[in-house]
């Protein structure tokens, strides 16, 4: 038996309420273009409006005049989305309570997920959005996948209950040191301020 092989994230389609919301909330408030829109293919009664996150992939909504938006919690048994998490730069991040506390929109505050930072709101259909803004960086010819499946394995020998930044950092240098060549016999950490 054969799998198949995702090569990343394609697009999210979410079922919205009336156009204005969706364009009012993920240009509006989030600031994705909104890029493109043609009807519903399989459904005459909506819209197909796509915005870009940021990244070149896509957010999709199914928008139709006559849903309106319910503010309240989405579902979240099981099969159901729990929440969407984007990506933002640090600066971005600083801002974030900041901004949506001018605009009036609740939320969580500042919460140390260790290996990222996030914010955790509600959009106008009650989808719980975050914000995250990561902690680390992955060094030239890895991803932040290969870093955390490192920092995992670290912790797991460590017995530590979640990925730390000690891990994260360890990992990057264990990543580095068998990529990268060296000509020095002994690569061990030194103290060049102390000499016998």
């Amino acid at each position: 038996m054969e799998r198949l092989q995702t090569q990343g994230l394609h697009h999210v389609t979410l079922v919205g309420a009336d156009r204005q919301t969706s364009i009012d909330f993920w240009e509006g408030v989030l600031g994705m273009p909104f890029v493109f829109e043609q009807p519903n293919l399989d459904n005459p009664n909506e819209s197909h409006i796509y915005f870009d996150p940021g990244d070149g992939r896509l957010i999709t909504v199914f928008s139709n005049e006559e849903r309106k938006a319910l503010n309240r919690r989405t579902p979240t048994e099981p099969g159901c989305v729990h929440h969407i998490a984007f990506n933002v730069s640090r600066a971005n991040f600083n801002e974030a309570l900041k901004r949506l506390k001018a605009r009036g929109i609740e939320n969580t505050g500042l919460r140390d997920r260790q290996i990222f930072d996030a914010v955790y709101f509600q959009d106008p259909l009650g989808l719980l959005i975050e914000l995250s803004c990561w902690k680390f960086d992955a060094p030239a010819g890895f991803t932040r996948s290969d870093v955390l499946h490192e920092a995992h394995l670290l912790r797991v020998a460590r017995g530590d209950r979640a990925i730390l930044e000690s891990h994260l950092a360890d990992a990057i240098e264990q990543l580095v040191q068998r990529s990268t060549r060296s000509l020095s016999a002994d690569r061990s950490p030194k103290n060049p301020y102390i000499r016998g």
